[in-house]
């Protein structure tokens, strides 16, 4: 007997595909983190937040700009700007590049920050520590015929030049402004022997500067180095060793400290 063929509707074998489709799903997925975050959930009556009160440590104040010497041993969390900010008990932001220069005239490496004055940024600072001019002379002139670049930077008066321009920008912020000055050879050869007549008579009016600039400071490290003491120098004998930063920050740190206290 031939036995009548049923006709199931449509409809209804996609209801128990679909179902068991479902099934299937909700046995097999995991429950993800998302999928529990994403329920709504009452929650009661909201309560004002008492925000806590933040002291002036809790974001820097002081901001650090110049070059290598600034620079070095950024990475290791012992550089001059670490040793200020260590002594002070506060951070500093160390915006230092090696190789930057005072005069710098590539446009896209120079707003990066080998031109010194593109390393501010803006911001509530109270103190500017900042050095420059040694590359200038170094690799700008040779530390040879380099009075047109020294003029440059700084009239032997020290009131004209790219240096008081700028110091004078940023006391324009309302900063105070600590230049610090380079290291000294201990008597012993380097790479950069011959700059020493050229660097001292740098400093020689950066300091004429900071006798006419109100809230500037010069930090000279003329008297740190001891004759025949190697030890201030990295292996290169051009860079601070790590006792030369945290010296140099020690002394930075103590100017600050004297203006503001008053002693």
């Amino acid at each position: 007997m031939k036995v009548p063929a049923v006709r199931i509707p449509g409809t209804l074998i996609l209801a128990l595909l679909m179902g068991a489709f479902l099934f299937i799903a909700g046995c097999s997925e995991p429950v993800t983190r998302n999928t529990i975050e994403d329920i709504p959930v009452a929650t009661p009556a909201a309560t004002p937040v008492v925000e806590p009160e933040v002291s002036r440590n809790a974001s820097p104040r002081i901001l650090a700009m110049g070059d290598s010497l600034m620079a070095w041993h950024n990475v290791s969390g012992r550089s001059i700007a670490h040793h200020v900010g260590k002594s002070l008990e506060e951070p500093v932001a160390n915006h230092a590049i090696s190789g930057a220069r005072i005069i710098y005239k590539l446009p896209v490496s120079g707003a990066m920050g080998m031109k010194i004055a593109n390393q501010y940024r803006k911001g509530d600072w109270d103190w500017v520590v900042l050095n420059g001019g040694g590359n200038d002379l170094w690799m700008g002139c040779g530390c040879g015929a380099c009075e047109n670049r020294m003029n440059k930077m700084i009239s032997e008066d020290g009131r004209k030049g790219a240096i008081p321009h700028l110091v004078d920008s940023l006391r324009g912020t309302g900063a105070k402004v600590v230049y610090v000055g380079y290291l000294r050879s201990p008597g012993a050869w380097s790479p950069i022997e011959g700059c020493k007549p050229a660097g001292d008579r740098l400093e020689a009016r950066i300091a004429k500067l900071a006798q006419i600039m109100p809230e500037m400071h010069f930090v000279s490290l003329e008297d740190l180095v001891p004759h025949g003491d190697r030890s201030y120098h990295a292996v290169d004998m051009i860079h601070p060793s790590l006792k030369a930063s945290r010296e140099i920050g020690q002394r930075v740190a103590a100017v600050i400290q004297e203006v503001e206290t008053g002693s």
